[in-house]
C-alpha cells in the first residue's frame, strides 16, 4: 500500500484521479493522501476536517472524494414525554446546529409541554414517492395509459416488489399534461427513508409498463414527487411521514414558561404564522419547524435537503376556555432508522438517545416513532418562539445568550 505523500504526488502528476485512491490504498490513507493534496494545492490547513472519529471505510457509501469530517456542536432538548402511536414515553432530543439559542429555544418549549405531562403524537401516513413522466403521442394516448395503471396497478407492485424484500408499493395515481403521463407511486418503505428504494421499484414497474402501453420513458423522476423541492402536492397529499403533534396548556403554565397570555400566543400565532404566511404565499404555516427538522436530521443522519420538505408544516393553536391548545402537523417528513447516514457512529448515537436506532418490531414503527418525536420537537420550538414573541422579548433572549 502507498503512502499518503506518495499517493497525493502521483494525483498531482496526473497518473492517479483524485476519485481513484481508495482502489490503491485503505480508506484512510486515501482521504489523508486527499486531504494533503488539497491542503497543498490550496495554501490551506485542513487539520481540523482530518480530525474525524470513525473508520472512513464505514462512510464509503455516503460520500465521494472524501477529505475528512465536519463536526457540528449537539446539545439536547428535553426531557420530553411523547405519547404516539409508536413512540411512548420520555427522551431527549439530540439537536446538531451552530445557531446559538436554538436548543435553549426548544428546551423552553420541552419544559412547558412536560409540565402538561407530555404530548399527543401520531403518523397519519407512510408513503414515500416516486413519479417518473412518460411521452405519448396525444391525449388519447394518454387516457389509454392512465386507464391501464388503475387497470393493473396490482402488476405494478409485483413488479416493483422483485426488487425489494421491504418496501411494497401502495398506490400509483396518474397526471396527464398533453403528451406527458405522471405517475406518482407511493411506497411503505418501513423503517427506511426509502428513497433509493422507491427509485429502484419504480424503475422496475416502469419497464413493464413500456411493454404493456404506448407510454415513452423520459425520466424516473418527473419532479411530481417532489423530492427536496417546495410542492404544494406534498402538502396536500403528503411525502415520507405524515405527523401531527398537540398539547394542552392551562393558563398557569403558559405565564409561569412563557411570561404572557394563551390569548397573546393565540393572536401571535393567527396573525404572524396563519395570515401572515398566506400573504407571503408561503407553503409552510409555521414558525420555524424547520429549525427542528434540520438539526435532528444532522443529529441523526438524515438527508439534510429534505428539511426542504420538513419544514412543510401547519401550526394551529386555540384559546379552548383557560386553557391554551396548540398543535402542528407535518406533511412531508423524511426519515429513516436504517440506511443512509444513520449508520455512522456519532449519527447511531444520537438514534439511540432517542431510542429509534435501527428496524422496529414491527418493522416500520422505530421511523414512525422518530417522526413522532420529531414532530413534539418541532411543537416545543413553535410554543416557545410563539411565546417569545407574545412576550416581546425575542430580541432580548438573544442578546442575553450572546448571539
Amino acid at each position: 500500500m502507498s503512502a499518503p505523500e506518495t499517493l497525493a504526488d502521483r494525483v498531482l502528476s496526473g497518473d492517479l484521479a483524485l476519485h481513484e485512491l481508495e482502489a490503491h490504498a485503505d480508506a484512510d490513507t486515501a482521504v489523508e493522501a486527499r486531504r494533503r493534496l488539497i491542503a497543498q494545492e490550496t495554501d490551506t490547513d485542513l487539520s481540523a476536517l482530518g480530525a474525524y472519529a470513525f473508520d472512513a471505510g464505514d462512510a464509503q457509501s455516503n460520500i465521494e472524494n472524501m477529505v475528512g469530517a465536519v463536526q457540528i456542536p449537539v446539545g439536547v432538548a428535553g426531557p420530553l414525554t411523547v405519547d404516539g402511536s409508536s413512540a411512548s414515553g420520555t427522551a431527549y432530543l439530540p439537536l446538531a446546529t451552530t445557531e446559538g439559542a436554538l436548543v435553549a429555544s426548544v428546551n423552553r418549549g420541552c419544559s412547558a409541554i412536560q409540565a402538561a405531562g407530555g404530548a399527543n403524537a401520531r403518523v397519519f401516513q407512510s408513503k414515500m414517492t416516486r413519479a417518473p413522466v412518460f411521452r405519448v403521442e396525444n391525449v388519447h394516448e394518454a387516457g389509454t395509459v392512465a386507464s391501464w395503471v388503475r387497470e393493473n396497478e396490482a402488476k405494478l407492485a409485483a413488479a416493483a416488489a422483485e426488487t425489494t424484500d421491504h418496501g411494497e408499493l401502495l398506490d400509483v395515481t396518474p397526471y396527464v399534461v398533453g403528451d406527458s403521463v405522471f405517475l406518482r407511486f407511493g411506497y411503505d418503505t418501513k423503517d427506511a427513508m426509502g428513497m433509493n428504494m422507491a427509485t429502484i421499484a419504480t424503475e422496475a414497474a416502469c419497464e413493464l409498463l413500456e411493454e404493456e402501453t404506448p407510454a415513452d420513458l423520459v425520466a424516473l423522476s418527473g419532479n411530481l414527487c417532489s423530492d427536496k423541492k417546495p410542492a404544494a402536492i406534498n402538502a396536500v397529499e403528503g411525502r415520507g411521514r405524515t405527523v401531527g403533534a398537540d398539547v394542552v396548556l392551562t393558563r398557569e403554565q403558559v405565564e409561569d414558561r412563557f411570561g404572557t397570555t394563551p390569548e397573546a400566543i393565540e393572536e401571535a400565532n393567527t396573525r404572524k404564522n396563519l395570515v401572515g404566511s398566506a400573504k407571503a404565499g408561503s407553503l409552510g404555516f409555521n414558525a420555524h419547524a424547520a429549525n427542528v427538522v434540520a438539526a435532528v436530521f444532522l443529529a441523526t443522519g438524515q438527508d439534510a435537503a429534505q428539511v426542504v420538505e420538513g419544514g412543510n408544516a401547519i401550526t394551529t393553536v386555540d384559546v379552548r376556555g383557560d386553557e391554551l391548545y396548540a398543535s402542528v402537523t407535518i406533511a412531508s417528513l423524511d426519515v429513516g432508522t436504517v440506511g443512509g447516514g444513520t449508520k455512522l457512529p456519532t449519527q447511531n448515537e444520537a438514534l439511540d438517545i432517542l431510542g429509534v436506532r435501527g428496524g422496529g418490531d414491527p418493522p416500520g414503527t422505530n421511523a414512525d416513532a422518530f417522526a413522532e418525536r420529531i414532530a413534539v420537537g418541532a411543537l416545543a420550538g413553535e410554543l416557545s418562539l410563539l411565546g417569545a414573541l407574545a412576550a416581546d422579548n425575542l430580541a432580548s433572549a438573544h442578546e442575553q445568550l450572546g448571539r
